[in-house]
């Protein structure tokens, strides 16, 4: 009878053991890996918006980049020019001229004004010829109606770098250049301003 009644205390503390709930430690464990969790993907959440807000200012600093490289381009296809001309206005190498200095492109970041009579961007006949703004098609989504807007670009710089390059031996290639088109621009949610650079070649020849 006795041993009857011992088997049936330990049955009862292994059931009562089997059901036994989570500790308070574990549970604070639970939660501090739950908060961490959760706090993490709120910053990735914080972080796509404000890629997404910043999307349109992003798109214009490319636009500006690429506006500038064709201008660098139109400017090697015009017969009114040089090769020598597709430099910075401090450039030395002026083989052809044989002048101290024969670029057009300024140097340094400069405002975004439109193209002056050239009809070349990062000249200095640009100044004269007013801020360059961007055309919204405004809420009917359609171009030239009474709704358009005209986006100024009074927060854009742009700096046009074009600079020789050399071969193994160190000597210049005469005949192609480098070009980096840096755009500098500030958005509402970034404390520092951002930028956008494109970097590219231009042949003498077309």
């Amino acid at each position: 009878m006795a041993a009857s009644i011992v088997t049936r205390n330990k049955i009862v503390r292994a059931g009562r053991n089997t059901e036994a709930g989570f500790s308070l430690l574990e549970v604070v464990i639970s939660m501090v890996v739950l908060t961490v969790g959760m706090v993490s993907l709120l910053g990735v959440f914080g972080l796509a918006m404000a890629t997404t807000q910043t999307s349109q200012q992003d798109m214009i600093a490319k636009q500006l980049a690429n506006e500038a490289y064709e201008s660098i381009m139109t400017a090697r296809n015009t017969s009114q020019m040089n090769w020598d001309n597709i430099q910075n206005v401090n450039s030395t190498n002026c083989p052809e001229t044989g002048a101290a200095s024969c670029g057009i492109f300024l140097s340094g970041l400069q405002p975004m004004y439109n193209s002056g009579a050239d009809g070349i961007f990062g000249t200095a006949d640009d100044a004269a010829s007013g801020e360059e703004t961007i055309q919204d098609p405004g809420p009917d989504g359609v171009f030239q109606t009474a709704d358009d807007t005209f986006i100024p670009l009074t927060g854009y710089q742009r700096q046009i770098t074009i600079s020789p390059l050399y071969d193994a031996g160190g000597n210049m290639i005469t005949t192609l250049r480098s070009t980096t088109i840096t755009v500098q621009y500030q958005t509402p949610q970034a404390q520092t301003k951002k930028t956008y650079s494109l970097n590219s070649f231009i042949s003498e020849f077309q």
